[in-house]
């Protein structure tokens, strides 16, 4: 979602420039619609973020430093020998 904001301010920017350019408020109000848009986007992005939450007892996925059951395991045949 946040490709189709970056892409809604980039028309709203270009419906901004030709109001502008022109003088048409016709333009500008296009402008104020797509930006509206594209905030309203972003606003349901945000908050769609904060309602990812971690379940208990599973480990958060792209956390720093969890490297997950697996990691502690060593299944390697003759990993118990030291050279």
């Amino acid at each position: 979602m946040l490709v189709v904001t970056l892409a809604l301010a980039a028309v709203g920017f270009a419906l901004l420039v030709v109001a502008l350019m022109t003088g048409s408020v016709v333009w500008a109000w296009g402008c104020i619609v797509v930006c509206v848009a594209g905030a309203v986007l972003l606003l349901v992005s945000a908050l769609a973020g904060k309602k990812a939450t971690v379940v208990p007892g599973q480990p958060a996925s792209g956390v720093p430093g969890d490297r997950g059951p697996a990691a502690d395991t060593d299944t390697t045949p003759g990993s118990d020998e030291t050279d």
